[in-house]
């Protein structure tokens, strides 16, 4: 059996410089072991990159609120936590752990479908266990408040979610 990159239709190529070869420097389980993070160097710019191989997975597809269907993209996760999280001391590296644990709760759940409602659930759960800050922010896109009071609400449910239970 030969491997797709052996064939040549289809390489790993440059993001900086697109040239179709580089070297790996370092390999290391990601993702709770459901993917391989490579750290490479384009052998032609010598800019380094990082690639990741994953298993391919049974599509997911979300159902958005006005009934259309799209294939799950994990990207977009992640674009919404750096937004919530701009500004706050979190690492891109924790960003992708909850994006990873997000992802792995969104592929056990589903049969084939899941609505992006039951996605925010997931993501705004990680982002009050990760910063309250950033929680507020995506909950306040998220659940569209359109007043304060609204806002007020959902402050009041984070503060006593904090409080000692007696």
């Amino acid at each position: 059996m030969r491997n797709v990159l052996d064939r040549g239709d289809s390489v790993m190529r440059c993001p900086f410089c697109h040239y179709p070869d580089s070297k790996v420097l370092d390999s290391r389980p990601a993702e709770d072991g459901q993917a391989i993070r490579r750290r490479r160097e384009c052998l032609d710019c010598h800019r380094r990159f990082t690639s990741y191989e994953r298993v391919e997975e049974i599509p997911v597809w979300v159902v958005k609120k006005d009934g259309r269907r799209e294939a799950f993209d994990r990207s977009k996760i992640l674009r919404g936590l750096l937004t919530a999280c701009e500004k706050r001391p979190i690492s891109l590296d924790r960003l992708e752990q909850v994006v990873d644990r997000v992802e792995r709760d969104v592929r056990d759940a589903a049969s084939g479908e899941i609505a992006t409602r039951s996605i925010g659930e997931l993501v705004m759960q990680e982002l009050r266990q990760l910063d309250e800050v950033a929680y507020v922010r995506f909950a306040s896109v998220y659940r569209q408040f359109t007043d304060i009071e609204g806002f007020r609400q959902e402050l009041e449910r984070l503060i006593q979610a904090q409080r000692p239970q007696d």
